[in-house]
């Protein structure tokens, strides 16, 4: 086998968070009074945690304080309501038990705020992931290589056997720094164009392609 460890994004890698993060964002805009978001504008912003999501979604000219009280309001529901629409992407639970069988070590490395990673993983995976990082204090964020680096730690894993997965661009630059290869997802947050341009090694359009990759070395790029 290639790849021994397969390190993943979350939000729209593994899950489709999309529109449990829109409502959140729109709670806490209409609680300032101001104008809402669409999914598709969400779809745009997210990819840097929630801070940046935040920051984007309220109106230009938002001061700084104003907007740590907007995010604040957007944790506070989003803690209860993160689960009320989200679901992993078809095939995904699938593909985790085949890794798991195979013993290949998982992990997840996203940019959305700790707690919010470690709910959604118990909660949606159980223990096919044991390891989950994602935002906090002390450790930079992607595309920073830090995250990655800690779960890799964890795992006891090396560049040479480690791979990342994820659905944008900040995580194709973050492979790129951890000095592992990387896979852009194609039925994410971004498309196929912007993943190649980031840098991705390989594309797959669906979650069953990932085990070509980590199982050959003769799949280059492109999986189809």
């Amino acid at each position: 086998m290639k790849y021994n460890t397969v390190i993943f994004d979350l939000d729209g890698t593994l899950l489709n968070t999309l529109e449990d993060l829109g409502d959140s964002v729109n709670f806490a805009l209409k609680s300032f009074g101001y104008p809402t978001r669409t999914y598709e504008e969400i779809r745009i912003f997210v990819g840097n945690g929630v801070k940046d999501l935040v920051t984007k979604a309220v109106p230009d000219g938002t001061d700084e304080e104003t907007t740590l009280k907007c995010l604040q309001t957007f944790k506070d529901h989003y803690k209860t309501n993160m689960q009320n629409k989200t679901a992993p992407y078809d095939g995904i639970i699938d593909l985790l038990e085949e890794l798991n069988s195979k013993g290949v070590k998982l992990a997840i490395v996203s940019n959305k705020y700790d707690f919010g990673v470690k709910n959604l993983n118990k909660y949606y995976f159980k223990d096919l992931i044991p390891v989950a990082i994602g935002e906090r204090e002390g450790i930079r964020k992607k595309p920073a290589p830090d995250t990655v680096l800690e779960a890799m730690k964890e795992l006891n894993s090396e560049e040479n056997n480690s791979i990342y997965v994820g659905d944008s661009g900040s995580d194709m630059l973050t492979a790129q720094n951890a000095h592992i290869k990387s896979i852009g997802v194609t039925w994410g947050f971004r498309d196929a164009k912007s993943l190649l341009e980031s840098g991705a090694d390989f594309l797959i359009d669906s979650p069953k392609q990932l085990l070509e990759i980590i199982e050959s070395e003769n799949c280059i790029k492109t999986c189809n």
